[in-house]
Parts: structure tokens; C-alpha cells; sequence
């Protein structure tokens, strides 16, 4: 088996393969002088089991360009087997067409992904669990869940504490989360007048001196969160914390995050995280690594993955 990393996330794969005890291959991806990719795989891995370490987070069309480069570099190196490890998977959020004359761009990523050669994919907490069906190759759909699950359970009094979802779509995944630590949920129905604004309508549940625990899993410019702090804040909640899986945090987020409501903001390293979010005052970040090197190694062996979750 050998284990592969693009420039996206290099510490997250070092991290995995130190839970694994498994060296990283040498690889160099760079860039000529007029920024194309270029990748040279400098070890044999003529019939191995190899793990591309890739998210596509921003910037997400050179980061995807990794992956396939890599990819293609692999297959022409008659690698046995490759997966795609996106620990954050791009375009994730368009997966319908919304309108009229518009792509559905995670199709197409999938299609691009499949054509460079990958067997297989591996990734945490896609958009819309109905993306693994994008690709015609096996697709392991991973959960944060646990990760956060023993964070909570570390920082948080379960016993007055409430999930809340911060739109309508997101319910099933914070009934999950609720669920796991046996609390009762709540709904922020939002309005969103025009794209990237959100307008707080209503709380349905009740919050009155509630810990409260928004649950999603992007958090981009913060403004739908920021709201759904300031209307829960506003329906009494003693407090209010956030665990988003994703942290794109582009823009201004950063500074949003930082002069909301919210407690606290958690988020994963699927992305790696800038230096605006480490010394941000109410940012803090947990690792997915142990998952995702359980979940290669499972792979690897051809073990379930699924009884993860169980």
C-alpha cells in the first residue's frame, strides 16, 4: 500500500500516515513558469494499493488538477488499485440544476475523477449523500460524526444542551448528531431573499436556557450561522456553539465568526485551515485523521467501513 499527497492538505496526510505508521511515497507535484502541473512519482508502485490524499478546497480547479495529474500519473505507472481520498470533495454544491441553462457540475467532477483512473473514492460528509451515486466506481461516504461526537462530549454539558439545524435541509443530519448524544433538536427556519444572504424567520422548538449546538457541514461566508446564533440568542439560549464539518471560510468569514454570537466554532482539517482561522479567538479546529486512516486501512484489507458508524 502506499499513501499519496497533492499540495492541498499536506499536514492532514501526514497526520494519516502517522496513524497509520505508513511513510508517505515520494512525489513531486509542481508547477512550471506558466503554473501548468507537473507530477513525478518517485518510487515504484507498479502493482500497490495507492491512496491519493487530495481535497479539492480552494483553490479548487488547480487543487482538482492535482488529483487528476496524479491519478493519470499513477495508472501509467500500472498502480493496482487508486483511490481518490477527498476529504473535502468540491463542487459538492452544485449537484441539481437550480435554473434553467446551468451545469450540474459534481457530475462532471465525478466523470473527470473516474476517466484520470481512480477505482474508487473516499470522502467525509458529502453535500448531498446522493453525489456518491455521481460516480460509476465504488464510493465510501464517511461521517464526522463520531469525531465530534467526543469532542462534544468533552466540552459540553449534554444534560441542558439542544441541536439545532440551521436550515430545513439539514435536519436529517442534525437529528443524526442529536441523536448520538440523546438530546432533543431544533429548527432555524431561515428565508434567503438573494444567493450568499440569508434572512432568520423563525425557531421551531424550544430553546429557552439551552446550550445550543448548530450542526452543518460547510460553513462558507458564515452569514446563514452568524444569523442562526443572533435568533437563537434572541429566543433565550444560554449559549451557542457550532460543529461544521467543511470550513471554506471564504471572504470576510473569519472576522464574521469572530464578531457573532457564537461561542465557538469547530470545524474539521478536511480543509487545512489558514492562519486567520488558527488565531481567530473563537475558532478551533479537530482532526478527521484517525478516521480516514482507519477508513484506508479498512479499505486496504478489504474491510467493512460502514460498521464505523454503527
Amino acid at each position: 500500500m502506499k499513501l499519496i499527497s497533492g499540495n492541498s492538505n499536506r499536514p492532514l496526510a501526514e497526520a494519516i500516515a502517522a496513524q497509520m505508521k505508513q511513510p508517505l511515497a515520494r512525489a513531486q507535484v509542481r508547477r512550471f513558469a506558466d503554473m501548468e502541473i507537473f507530477v513525478e512519482i518517485q518510487e515504484n508502485v507498479r502493482g500497490e494499493d495507492v491512496f491519493i490524499i487530495q481535497p479539492t478546497s480552494f483553490p479548487a480547479n488547480d487543487h482538482l488538477m492535482e488529483l487528476l495529474i496524479i491519478a493519470d500519473a499513477l495508472r501509467r505507472s500500472s498502480a493496482r488499485r487508486i483511490t481518490a481520498v477527498l476529504p473535502y470533495f468540491g463542487y459538492a454544491r452544485q449537484d441539481r440544476r437550480a435554473s434553467g441553462r446551468t451545469p450540474i457540475s459534481a457530475k462532471l467532477v465525478a466523470n473527470m475523477i473516474t476517466t484520470a483512473g481512480a477505482d474508487r473514492v473516499l470522502t467525509i460528509d458529502l453535500h448531498a449523500g446522493q453525489i456518491q451515486g455521481f460516480f460509476d466506481i465504488p464510493t465510501d461516504n464517511l461521517y464526522s460524526a463520531p469525531v465530534m461526537v467526543r469532542d462534544i462530549k468533552d466540552r459540553i454539558d449534554t444534560r441542558n444542551a439542544m441541536v439545532v439545524s440551521p436550515d430545513v435541509g439539514g435536519v436529517v443530519r442534525a437529528r443524526a448528531l442529536a441523536k448520538r448524544i440523546d438530546v432533543p433538536l431544533a429548527i432555524v427556519d431561515k428565508r434567503r431573499e438573494r444567493p450568499g444572504e440569508s434572512e432568520v424567520m423563525n425557531i421551531i422548538g424550544d430553546v429557552e436556557g439551552k446550550s445550543c449546538i448548530l450542526v452543518d457541514d460547510i460553513i462558507d461566508s458564515g452569514g446563514t450561522l452568524c444569523n442562526a446564533a443572533e435568533a437563537l440568542m434572541l429566543k433565550g439560549a444560554k449559549d451557542v456553539s457550532a460543529y461544521i464539518t467543511h470550513g471554506v471560510l471564504s471572504g470576510g468569514a473569519v472576522s464574521r465568526i469572530a464578531n457573532s454570537k457564537l461561542k465557538e466554532l469547530v470545524i474539521t482539517d478536511t480543509i487545512q485551515p489558514t492562519e486567520a482561522v488558527k488565531v481567530a479567538r473563537n475558532i478551533r479546529v479537530i482532526t478527521v485523521a484517525d478516521l480516514l486512516g482507519e477508513a484506508i486501512t479498512r479499505t486496504a484489507s478489504e474491510e467493512s467501513v460502514s460498521s464505523l458508524f454503527d
